[in-house]
């Protein structure tokens, strides 16, 4: 008689149990990744939902949903961006109250302070400290190689490996740089990083209020963040940049070819001012895009012909609950 078992292991140390499984587990294990939550999972657990988002019934593709009272639902997504990644501080309020013991401490801490260093026989600590405090500061900035090692005073090739490290751990997301012509450049000296969680910066600095002139970065590290949980659409997002623009995010598909670009803000001026989305249109009329090239906007929600392309507006809250609802539910 053959009797089947079959162990989870689970923990927050993402990097020792990736490194230790391809170490030891000869194809034997099988990893899922539990990215943190959804701006549409803060809203369910929360139980505000259905007082926030309903169904447009002249709609019935992916932008079916509505905000109900999208000052309600921005407010709950400002909640979200400093509170919300973790179930600890979405339902606790002592955590919310002290993110920076609880979070960073308790969460971020051990993993920089503890588990990379004695993994990767790391020996400055607060060398690798200070980058990811730095990265963090910088979510969704464009870094380079270089500004860091100035900055720093670090080697490049050892910056290199204390960024692979943040990553295994689950901490950061790097994303590559394409042209105007959606080509990737051969040597990736600048790359943009991403917080895998926008909550980590509160924890490590201080929440932000929807005015502060910082919370662009972590609305722009919360629309990428919804992501993660599609691992094939999570790898194929990149940014764009050239001597005349640059456009946020741009999905490319197995043939390297864009799928579709999104330019994140958190204003409605691109509704009535062009000039702010310049890059996008640039870039939108060189390429066939698969989908309508989007802007996300604080409010403002429709479609528009801009200088010729039609770009659909909508509310990045609005946004960020779609990709997380409509990536679930394909999953399931």
């Amino acid at each position: 008689m053959i009797l089947r078992r079959r162990f989870v292991a689970t923990g927050s140390a993402a990097a020792a149990l990736k490194h230790k499984s391809a170490e030891s587990g000869a194809g034997r294990f099988t990893e899922f990744v539990l990215p943190p939550l959804t701006f549409f999972e803060y809203l369910r657990f929360t139980g505000a939902e259905d007082n926030l988002i309903g169904v447009d019934d002249d709609r019935d593709d992916a932008s079916r949903f509505k905000a109900l009272d999208i000052a309600g639902l921005n407010d709950a997504f400002i909640t979200y961006l400093n509170f919300g990644g973790y179930p600890e501080a979405v339902f606790s309020e002592a955590v919310r109250r002290n993110p920076r013991r609880y979070i960073r401490n308790d969460l971020i801490d051990k993993v920089l302070l503890r588990d990379l260093p004695s993994l990767y026989g790391i020996a400055d600590v607060q060398e690798l400290n200070s980058l990811f405090n730095t990265v963090a500061y910088n979510s969704a900035e464009k870094i380079s190689l270089e500004g860091l090692a100035g900055s720093s005073g670090v080697s490049k090739p050892t910056l290199t490996k204390y960024l692979e490290y943040l990553e295994a751990a689950f901490l950061i997301k790097r994303i590559r740089r394409v042209d105007e012509n959606a080509a990737r450049f051969r040597k990736a000296m600048t790359f943009k990083v991403y917080l895998t969680n926008s909550t980590m910066r509160a924890a490590l600095f201080a929440p932000l209020t929807a005015e502060h002139p910082a919370v662009g970065h972590l609305v722009e590290t919360a629309v990428f963040s919804q992501w993660l949980h599609n691992g094939a659409y999570i790898e194929s997002l990149h940014y764009a940049r050239w001597k005349k623009g640059e456009v946020d995010l741009v999905s490319l598909d197995a043939r390297q070819k864009p799928r579709f670009a999104v330019e994140v803000k958190w204003t409605d001026r691109p509704w009535d001012d062009p000039r702010e989305v310049k890059g996008l249109i640039e870039f939108t009329r060189l390429q066939k895009l698969g989908r309508m090239p989007l802007v996300t906007t604080r409010t403002a929600r429709g479609v528009k012909t801009v200088d010729g392309i039609e770009v659909e507006f909508a509310p990045t809250s609005l946004h960020c609950y779609t990709v997380g609802r409509n990536t679930l539910e394909r999953s399931q």
